[in-house]
């Protein structure tokens, strides 16, 4: 299996790309920077997006219906406590959207096939380009350090 992360040019900035799609940013990001577009595995706070090709075992249900992204974005995730959303947004065409994946972890949110690059945009964390493809969306998860009830097994990272 090739894990390796290839970076790809983008000349899309994080102020434009929170113009064109209504999605703001807060004030401590630069937003001249420009976006780095992904074709590897790549996380964002407790997200995380995985080339389809790496999950063997996670596939679109059977039943499976596929929504175009709007422009103005799909809302995958919402942070800890009602926080700030994660949205996945592109260009009109570009990019489709499924929850109906069977991962019997159980951490899929969906999955995406973009056939140009689409982005992963939160308020804290900016910005992120994923290149066209198609990749599954899963909340990241921690192991437990303690030997204590609570402090051992998995959870959820929350940001």
């Amino acid at each position: 299996m090739n894990m390796k992360t290839h970076a790809t040019t983008s000349t899309t900035t994080l102020g434009e790309l929170s113009a064109r799609t209504g999605r703001d940013v807060l004030a401590h990001l630069e937003r001249e920077v420009t976006v780095p577009v992904v074709s590897g595995i790549q996380a964002q706070g407790d997200l995380i997006v995985i080339p389809g090709a790496l999950l063997e075992n996670v596939r679109e249900s059977r039943y499976a219906h596929w929504t175009e992204v709007p422009p103005g974005g799909v809302e995958l995730l919402r942070s800890a406590g009602g926080g700030n959303p994660h949205a996945l947004v592109a260009d009109p065409g570009a990019c489709r959207w499924t929850e109906s994946v069977r991962d019997l972890t159980g951490l899929s949110l969906g999955m995406i096939e973009a056939t140009a690059v689409a982005y992963l945009i939160h308020p804290e964390h900016g910005a992120t380009g994923i290149a066209p493809g198609r990749y599954v969306v899963r909340r990241q998860r921690e192991r437990g350090t303690g030997k204590g009830r609570w402090s051992a097994g998995n959870r959820m990272i929350q940001d």
